[in-house]
């Protein structure tokens, strides 16, 4: 069987996440949505429909049925999306990109039940303290955890293969841990709260989802808020997730170009992949950070920081540059940009 993931017209929607990926290609819950179709179905061919200068890396397959990539599939309505008769009442679908922390926490249950139905958890060690149902804390093979403190009574807690929660840590579910993620010394991470692959984090967290390779690994404040891959946020830095007065919330559009209405309270951080900021970098409420940028220096940056930004939003990041200190950080994981990330790279670059 050839399954066709479509970007469903959410390519901007989604932004910036999106401007470096396809829809099916974020992490939302514990995993992406290609890891649940080929957990689902795992004889399929799986290929994308998404803009063109991700095509390359992300191919089409002639002949495929297409498949909404923003539907969030799990064991019992997974027919129903591939047939299209689906009820909306009885899915979840990403409409837009606050809709990825605010569902979080239903796509992590989902998850959790699909990936860990019939198997067993490797056993907890008797350092730890639980509170609520031991039944709904899973570790993978290589997990460590000591020291800590497991909350599920809000929801499950996941921890892959080789993932770390260091002692004197606090959980509260749900959250995912996905493989070779670390919670450093005594954090507080709420849920819901995703991080990806090789993520590191500490300080105190509350409903954000990092998709992978990106650090926030000291003291600060990050909530409602969404982190693309390889990015790192400085010692200190906090963000803003609610106004002073409590009002509803204006975020930039990728669609419009715009600030428009969200009819939301609560709203962090927005970081597109390869971006950066410095120690003690100061976010108001519903920052959003393009690809590629490196935020420092005095005051608050604006609200809208376009990719390829240096310092604080009047500066280009020379391309050159951009790459160099990308690769630097891959490095460290024994990984580089190969010439079809570069040329998405600068097709960003070039659009800016």
């Amino acid at each position: 069987m050839k399954i066709q993931l479509d970007d469903n017209g959410k390519h901007l929607e989604l932004a910036p996440l999106t401007l470096t990926r396809p829809v099916a290609d974020i992490r939302v819950g514990i995993l992406t949505n290609v890891e649940r179709w080929k957990l689902l179905l795992p004889d399929a061919e799986i290929s994308f429909a998404t803009e063109d200068y991700l095509q390359e890396r992300y191919p089409k397959s002639e002949g495929a049925l297409r498949v909404n990539a923003n539907v969030i599939p799990n064991q019992s309505n997974a027919q129903e999306i591939l047939s299209g008769n689906f009820s909306q009442d009885s899915i979840v679908k990403l409409e837009n990109r606050w809709d990825l922390f605010e569902m979080n926490g239903s796509i992590i249950k989902q998850d959790f039940e699909l990936i860990t139905k019939g198997r067993t958890t490797v056993q907890l060690s008797s350092s730890n303290t639980i509170i609520g149902d031991p039944n709904l804390i899973f570790l993978e093979e290589g997990a460590t955890v000591e020291a800590a403190t497991l909350n599920t009574k809000e929801g499950p807690i996941y921890i892959g293969n080789n993932a770390e929660v260091m002692e004197g840590s606090m959980l509260r579910g749900p959250i995912a841990m996905c493989e070779s993620a670390v919670i450093k010394m005594g954090a507080k991470v709420y849920g819901a709260t995703t991080l990806g692959p090789f993520c590191k984090v500490g300080g105190e967290v509350n409903n954000c989802v990092f998709q992978g390779y990106s650090n926030k690994g000291h003291d600060g404040f990050l909530g409602n808020s969404l982190i693309g891959e390889w990015c790192n946020i400085g010692a200190d830095t906090n963000s803003s997730n609610l106004k002073n007065n409590y009002g509803k919330i204006k975020v930039y559009s990728y669609v419009t170009g715009n600030l428009v209405n969200t009819d939301r309270q609560f709203m962090g951080l927005v970081m597109g992949d390869h971006s950066k900021c410095g120690i003690n970098t100061m976010f108001n409420t519903a920052t959003v950070v393009g690809v590629s940028s490196n935020i420092f220096g005095e005051g608050f940056p604006p609200k809208e920081v376009p990719s390829f930004t240096w310092g604080m939003g009047e500066d280009r990041y020379d391309f050159s540059k951009a790459l160099e200190s990308a690769n630097n950080m891959m490095e460290r994981r024994g990984i580089s940009l190969t010439p079809v990330d570069i040329a998405i790279l600068q097709y960003i670059s070039d659009k800016k």
